[in-house]
């Protein structure tokens, strides 16, 4: 494992990580608008009708795609009434792991209709699967993508199947090791997988600002060469775009039409005006984060003559020398930059030199260094 100390987000990754990597033609990757993704897990509330106007919702908000999950109670559970079946503490306290999912998860026979929605109006929409057998389903239904959720990122059984679709993964990695991370990753990638995108993630409902952790994005990116992004579960909009300014491609919120509706989920989950806020903020994060520069910007060669340089402010006869009564460092910025005034100090001025111009090294009658 690779024990050198983080650093920032890197221009200089291999270009080969996002050369290629898209979702439903959407390129995503640096450089690329932030790939904004709604999550609507069990906010459709039972009732399909509402899960149809969550992706509306989200096109209208400006989001890329929409995400759903697909498991049973059963395959992610069993139906056991033992105390270690019982949510303990947070949104859930109390609740039994089996009802919790049965009222939680969307069923299988609403996905056609979901996809189908979803062409027709224009957004994208992929998918968590839970076992091997949501893969084979969605397959079925000619999945873009796979997101594979913080919790089931030890089990690299799942991870190897998706891979092996060819499509790109997304990853969680909430409550995640070092250690776990690489596994997952070094699985998929060895079982086929090229366009892999590794979200930071604190798996909180709802995260607290202070464990948000954002500088471990750095950490994922320059650790195993991969494009990053947040699962983000913390209240508000703030978080997400900051990760955008850290260099984050890929925001995943949980979506809803109205938290007073209710859910599971909605507690933590943005509505339509906050996730339209969403998508403003991380674009203008990604327009602020830009590229590395060391150069004057459009805008600052506009300005650019407001900087101090050599002038002559007093008249010098040529062959007179030149010192601080008659050369000054003034504002603006037409003549030699200020650093070679010690230089032509005590030189001769090869010509008559007139109050008001910018001195230039023909002027003088010495060679200037840097």
């Amino acid at each position: 494992m690779n024990n050198q100390p983080a650093q920032a987000l890197r221009d200089d990754r291999d270009d080969s990580i996002n050369s290629s990597l898209h979702i439903a033609g959407r390129p995503i990757g640096s450089g690329r608008l932030p790939y904004i993704v709604a999550e609507m897990s069990g906010n459709h509330n039972g009732d399909m009708t509402r899960a149809l106007k969550i992706l509306d919702a989200a096109k209208a908000a400006g989001a890329d795609a929409v995400k759903i999950q697909t498991y049973r109670a059963d395959t992610i559970t069993i139906d056991y009434h033992g105390p270690e079946f019982m949510e303990k503490g947070g949104l859930w306290d109390g609740r039994r792991l089996y009802e919790l999912y049965e009222e939680a998860h969307t069923p299988w026979e609403w996905h056609a209709a979901i996809f189908e929605h979803a062409r027709n109006i224009g957004i994208t929409v992929f998918s968590s699967p839970f076992d091997v057998t949501a893969v084979d389903f969605l397959e079925e239904l000619d999945a873009p993508a796979y997101k594979i959720a913080s919790p089931e990122i030890i089990d690299l059984q799942l991870i190897r199947k998706v891979a092996q679709t060819g499509k790109p993964i997304i990853m969680s990695t909430g409550m995640a090791s070092l250690e776990e991370i690489e596994e997952a990753v070094t699985a998929a990638q060895q079982a086929g997988a090229n366009n892999l995108i590794v979200l930071h993630c604190t798996a909180a409902y709802p995260t607290p600002v202070e464990e948000a952790n954002l500088s471990t994005m750095a950490e994922i990116s320059r650790r195993f060469n991969v494009e990053v992004g947040l699962s983000d579960h913390s209240l508000g909009t703030e978080v997400s775009a900051i990760a955008v300014a850290l260099g984050a491609v890929f925001i995943e919120k949980h979506f809803t039409l109205s938290r007073e509706d209710g859910g599971v989920d909605s507690a933590f989950s943005l509505e339509p005006p906050e996730l339209a806020e969403l998508v403003t903020s991380a674009r203008f994060a990604h327009a602020a984060l830009g590229k590395p520069a060391f150069t004057p910007t459009h805008s600052e060669k506009l300005v650019l003559k407001n900087r101090r340089s050599l002038y002559v402010v007093a008249p010098v006869k040529k062959g007179s020398l030149l010192d601080h009564t008659n050369i000054r460092s003034i504002r603006p910025g037409n003549g030699l930059k200020p650093k070679y005034l010690e230089q032509v100090l005590s030189q001769q001025a090869t010509r008559d030199l007139d109050f008001g111009e910018p001195l230039e090294a023909s002027m003088v009658d010495v060679s200037l260094t840097q």
